[in-house]
């Protein structure tokens, strides 16, 4: 079963662009999905991640921010299946 890891952004953030495409491309391989959770109208996740996205989460885990961090996700994946 893959793993369901979170990705918060804003719209209009190519930031957010790169790492939701990054993932795209790893998630066969790697056997994760994403869903996109946009903060643009949420005051509590503004609250939260304001300025920082995007930001990658495996459950409350962070992972990263702003950019893709391969080897982070993989440690991350990594320990899930340990659990």
């Amino acid at each position: 079963m893959a793993v369901q890891l979170t990705l918060y952004t804003r719209s209009g953030c190519h930031l957010c662009e790169d790492m939701a495409r990054a993932l795209a491309e790893l998630a066969p391989e790697w056997s994760f999905s994403v869903v996109s959770v946009a903060i643009d109208d949420n005051a509590e996740l503004e609250q939260a991640y304001g300025a920082r996205v995007p930001v990658l989460m495996l459950a409350d885990s962070l992972i990263c921010e702003y950019f893709l961090n391969p080897h982070a996700l993989q440690q991350a994946l990594s320990e899930h299946v340990d659990d």
